[in-house]
């Protein structure tokens, strides 16, 4: 599976983005998708995560209330929607796949098979 991420840029503090994630070479219907993101010089951390059928989501505390993840079977592609952005939010964003069916979507970078090559979000103050 290749995954491809768009919808990065510069925002101000407050303002919204829409990530996409589109996937080719193999259908990700079936599989649990994620988001993780890297600021500079820290660690990747989770996102949020979804379901094979959108039917859970988890999100990271920081992010809770404020993120939306969302996936389109039928166009293979996952979504990141992003209101109310904070400097802190700053960071490569990255999605990711894990290559297997399974009812739950794990929050842990390391069971996820497939990842992009990542857009990167900047939020002024």
């Amino acid at each position: 599976v290749q995954l491809a991420e768009s919808g990065g840029g510069l925002v101000h503090t407050g303002g919204s983005l829409r990530l996409s994630c589109v996937a080719s070479g193999h259908t990700i219907s079936d599989y649990p998708m994620a988001w993780f993101r890297q600021a500079p010089q820290k660690e990747r951390e989770f996102v949020a995560t979804i379901t094979w059928n959108s039917g859970r989501t988890d999100y990271a505390d920081s992010v809770k209330g404020r993120f939306t993840i969302s996936r389109d079977n039928a166009k293979e592609t996952i979504y990141l929607q992003m209101n109310s952005l904070k400097p802190e939010d700053t960071a490569d964003y990255y999605c990711a796949a894990e290559h297997t069916w399974r009812s739950e979507a794990s929050t842990n970078q390391y069971v996820y098979d497939s990842w992009g090559q990542g857009t990167q979000v900047t939020v002024s103050s």
